[in-house]
């Protein structure tokens, strides 16, 4: 059966990946609505080659444009961070694929679990910031969280199968980004040019720089910890350069295995879409031949603290990771603003979780809340330094 796809977050580097592969399966998918927070011009690009039955620009400013583009076609066509977290909830949608960067995805993937649509987690905030709502929800409603990163979908592959065989321990795998290796001396001079030049893997400009400061993998592992219900202590990163292994999973009897492939995004985005079936791609394949030698190594923590501040705020658990994630949002804008330095990123964190009122059981609106608060407190932080 076609299963027709929601897509939040169209126009961004997920999005617009989920639409290549969308576009070479038209049997198998078909593009009931897209959404864009600000990029209205490709979106109309978008909206008339995919002919969705909605299209929502976050940025009310843009719904003029995006209205007049769109005039002739039959396309309902909504603004605003309210009409993007309603519309999940149309009944001819089977699939939602959530790749809104950060907080801003929430929401939306709350609307779309209690309307009862499998999800296609790309935006990991969702579960960093709310974890133990999101899971109970998808339970409670009957419905799929298939991973779309990398890493996480490498996880969900290996356990296939393996329905009744405890986890021992997750692995997860980090390029490095592009500061491997480097001191704290080092890091305090990386410009915003730098830190945007990744070695193996084209991402957003919000995720490669999580991914520089290693903040990207404490953030997947405080979302593995939800989607596989494993402990902090069975949640282990392992610096591997090539980005070929994607995860790992090691049971009780000591086996591991592992997702291998190319650092190709396409790959697990086609993957959540299909589940549990496996379409064909014409993508690039790994050789073992290209690739003689694949090497690990141990994360730097010191350097990097921000993967430190991930696994403090996973074991403290209650709404200390909403505040983490929020503090980073408010770091990283400010870094790309050239407001702030990159290791000042790390101590604006620490600090504002430090500051930040701990609540042990948050239920929404204390997320809600929470977030609001950390976010004023790391920019006061910012504030007073600038």
């Amino acid at each position: 059966m076609t299963k027709r796809v929601a897509i939040l977050g169209s126009t961004g580097s997920i999005g617009t990946q989920a639409l290549e592969v969308t576009k070479a399966h038209p049997d198998n998918f078909e593009i009931e609505v897209l959404t864009a927070n600000n990029n209205v011009n490709l979106l109309i690009k978008q909206a008339k080659e995919f002919l969705p039955n909605t299209v929502v620009i976050g940025n009310k400013d843009k719904y003029q444009e995006l209205a007049e583009a769109l005039k002739d076609l039959p396309i309902k066509v909504y603004a605003g961070e309210e009409a993007i977290a309603q519309v999940v909830e149309m009944s001819t949608i089977d699939i939602v694929l959530t790749a809104m960067v950060g907080y801003s995805g929430l929401l939306p993937t709350v609307n779309a679990i209690k309307a009862g649509k499998h999800i296609a987690l790309a935006n990991k905030e969702t579960l960093v910031v709310a974890g133990d709502i999101i899971t109970k929800l998808a339970l409670q409603h009957k419905v799929s969280i298939i991973p779309v990163d990398s890493e996480h979908s490498a996880i969900f592959q290996c356990l296939a199968g393996e329905i009744n065989n405890p986890i021992d321990k997750i692995i997860l795998t980090a390029s490095g980004g592009p500061f491997r290796g480097k001191n704290v001396e080092f890091l305090k001079k990386v410009t915003r040019c730098q830190a945007l030049n990744h070695p193996n893997w084209s991402m957003g400009d919000k995720i490669t720089i999580d991914s520089a400061s290693l903040m990207n993998k404490g953030l997947e592992a405080i979302e593995a910890k939800w989607l596989f219900d494993v402990k902090p202590e069975q949640i282990e990163v392992v610096v591997h350069p090539q980005s070929i292994v994607h995860s790992l999973v090691q049971f009780k009897d000591t086996s591991i295995k592992a997702q291998l492939g190319l650092p190709d995004m396409r790959v697990p985005i086609q993957y959540a879409l299909s589940f549990p079936n496996r379409l064909s791609a014409d993508f690039p394949k790994f050789s073992f031949l290209d690739y003689p030698q694949l090497t690990f190594e141990q994360a730097d923590i010191q350097s990097f603290k921000n993967l430190t501040l991930a696994f403090e705020a996973m074991k403290k658990g209650g709404n200390m990771p909403c505040i983490l994630n929020a503090a980073n949002e408010i770091a990283v804008d400010n870094f790309l603003k050239e407001n702030i330095g990159f290791v000042e990123m790390s101590s604006i964190i620490e600090e504002t979780m430090n500051k930040a009122n701990f609540i042990a059981s948050p239920l929404l609106d204390d997320y809600v809340q929470s977030n609001d608060e950390a976010r004023r407190i790391a920019s006061t932080i910012i504030e007073n330094k600038i």
